[in-house]
């Protein structure tokens, strides 16, 4: 049996699982897979890492945790695939929103 793959993101960054865009709209219409190629810019935090040090070298622990829904900058993240699921690490200054 392979053991899954963990990870710690290091510093202010975050490990973000993207979740995709709709493909059918409320009103049942279906969007084609060609006009929806987009990088998603919204997805669930599965890590984060301890923060980031502020001028007075005092630890900033970061503002989202584990399990909220965020929207970010389209272009900030790096893109890795882990296990052969997809997630993207990135800087908390370019996470934009909590989506409550």
């Amino acid at each position: 049996m392979k053991k899954m793959a963990t990870i710690q993101p290091l510093g202010d960054r975050i490990l973000v699982k993207p979740i995709a865009a709709e493909t059918k709209t409320k009103s049942g219409i279906i969007i084609p897979e060609t006009i929806n190629k987009e990088k998603p810019d919204t997805g669930e935090v599965v890590a984060v890492g301890e923060g980031r040090y502020g001028d007075d070298n005092e630890l900033i622990p970061p503002r989202v945790k584990v399990g909220d829904v965020v929207l970010f900058s389209k272009y900030s993240p790096d893109e890795i695939k882990v296990d052969g699921v997809e997630y993207y690490i990135l800087r908390e200054e370019n996470i934009l929103a909590i989506i409550k």
